[in-house]
C-alpha cells in the first residue's frame, strides 16, 4: 500500500553468493599495468589478490547479519520503493536527523557512527547530543527500488527525503550529507526551511570566488590545484556516468570484478590513506559496501544519478552562484576531500553558516575512516541549532 512503511530483512539467497563466487574466477584478467604505481588504475596484482579474498575469506552473513540487527525499512514514495535505516534513540529530545550517502558509498559508510549518534552515552557522550537516525539508500541503490523513467535526480530526492521524515512522524529534523548527499542535505533544507533546522555538510558545495584571486591564500590555491587536478585526471569516470551511463552498467552490473576495480580505485584515490587503503579502510568494509552494489545490481541504476544531475552540481562546484541556501548549515572539510572551498567561498552560497571546521585528517568517506572525529563534526554542529 502506498505511503506504508514496512519492516524489511535481508536474506540474500545462496544461489547469489555462488554466482559471485564462479563469476570471480572466470574473471578474463587484462595484462599488467606498464607502470609501477596506480597511474593508470587499480594494479593487476592488488586487485586480483582483492578479488581472490573476496571469492574465498569474505563473509558476507556476517555483513547481512549486522545490518539486519539495525531497524530496516521500506516505504514507497512517488512511486519508487525506499530502502532505509530507522534507529530512534531512547533518549528524551533526541533529534531527528536523515542522514544521506553518494556514489560509490552506501548506507554501509554510516554502520559505525549510527550507534555513537543516536545512543552518545553508551559510547562517553553526552544525552544532549542524541539523534534519531534515518539513513536512506538512494533511489537505484543499495536495497531501494529502481526508477524505471527518468527524472530522479537531486531535487527529486531531496523531496523524498522530507516526505519520509514527515512520514515518520518528525516535524522537526535535521539533515546531513557527503558525496551525492551533500547537495541532497542542502535541498532538504531549502525545501522545507519550516521544519529542517540545520543541515550538516561533508563538504560544501561552493564555487571558488574570482573576487578572491588577487589574493588567494594558501589553503585557496591548494583548493583550486586539487580541481584543476581532478579536471585534468581524476574526472574519466563522471565524465561517462553523466553521458553513458548504461554502457558503463552493463560491466558494473556483469563482472564482480570490473565493479570491484571501479569502486575501489575511488576508495583508494579519495581516502587520506597516503597509498595504503587497508589502513583506513578494511578489506571487509570495501566488500560490504561493494555487495551492496552487486547483490541488487544496482550498477547502472547508481550512477545514472550522474546523468541526471552532474551539470547541476558541477554548476555548484565551478560556476557562477546562482542561488542561496538559507538554512543554518554546519560545514566540515576533511583534508583529502575532493572540494575544499574557503569559507569566504562558501558564505557567498551559504548565508547562515552556524559551524565550520578543518578536521586534520580524512577523506571522503569520513564516517567510514575517521568516525570519531565524523560523529565529534556532527554534534558539535547541531549544538548550535538545537
Amino acid at each position: 500500500m502506498a505511503g506504508a512503511v514496512t519492516r524489511f530483512r535481508i536474506a540474500v539467497p545462496d544461489a547469489d553468493l555462488h554466482d559471485l563466487k564462479a563469476r570471480l574466477g572466470l574473471t578474463r584478467w587484462p595484462e599488467p599495468e606498464t607502470v609501477g604505481d596506480w597511474s593508470q588504475g587499480v594494479p593487476l596484482a592488488y586487485l586480483q589478490d582483492l578479488c581472490r579474498y573476496w571469492a574465498e575469506d569474505y563473509n558476507w552473513r556476517a555483513t547481512e547479519a549486522r545490518l539486519n540487527a539495525l531497524p530496516q525499512f521500506r516505504t514507497e514514495i512517488d512511486g519508487v520503493g525506499i530502502h532505509f535505516i530507522h534507529v530512534r534513540s531512547h533518549h528524551a529530545g533526541a533529534l531527528p536527523l536523515v542522514m544521506t550517502h553518494g556514489w560509490p558509498g552506501s548506507v554501509v559508510e554510516f554502520l559505525k557512527v549510527i550507534g555513537p549518534l543516536s545512543d552518545p552515552t553508551a559510547y562517553g557522550g553526552e544525552s544532549s547530543d542524541a539523534f534519531h537516525v534515518v539513513c536512506p539508500s538512494l533511489p537505484g541503490y543499495g536495497f531501494s527500488d529502481k526508477p524505471a523513467r527518468s527524472g530522479w535526480g537531486v531535487e527529486r530526492i531531496a523531496v523524498a527525503w522530507n516526505t519520509l521524515m514527515h512520514r515518520l512522524g518528525y516535524e522537526r529534523y535535521g539533515a546531513e550529507g557527503s558525496d551525492w548527499g551533500t547537495s541532497i542535505s542542502a535541498l532538504v533544507g531549502w525545501h522545507d526551511p519550516k521544519r529542517v533546522i540545520g543541515v550538516h555538510l561533508v563538504p560544501p558545495l561552493a564555487p571558488p570566488d574570482p573576487s578572491t584571486f588577487g589574493d588567494l591564500t594558501d589553503r585557496e590555491r591548494a583548493a583550486l590545484a586539487t580541481l584543476d587536478e581532478l579536471a585534468n585526471w581524476g574526472s574519466g569516470y563522471s565524465g561517462e556516468h553523466a553521458t553513458r551511463p548504461q554502457t558503463i552498467g552493463y560491466a558494473l552490473v556483469d563482472s564482480p570484478a570490473a565493479l570491484c576495480a571501479w569502486i575501489t580505485e575511488k576508495f583508494w584515490s579519495w581516502t587520506d590513506c597516503d597509498g595504503d587503503l587497508e589502513r583506513v579502510v578494511s578489506r571487509d568494509e570495501l566488500l560490504d559496501n561493494l555487495m551492496l552494489y552487486w547483490l541488487p545490481s544496482a550498477g547502472a541504476s547508481s550512477v545514472r544519478l550522474y546523468w541526471e544531475s552532474m551539470r547541476q552540481v558541477n554548476e555548484w562546484i565551478s560556476g557562477p552562484v546562482t542561488d542561496a541556501i538559507t538554512t543554518p548549515v554546519g560545514c566540515s572539510i576533511f583534508p583529502k576531500e575532493l572540494q575544499r572551498p574557503s569559507r569566504r567561498w562558501a558564505e557567498k552560497r551559504f548565508l547562515d553558516i552556524r559551524y565550520w571546521n578543518e578536521p586534520s585528517r580524512g577523506g571522503h568517506f569520513a564516517a567510514l575512516e575517521q568516525p570519531e572525529l565524523f560523529v565529534h563534526e556532527v554534534r558539535a554542529f547541531f549544538r548550535h541549532v538545537r
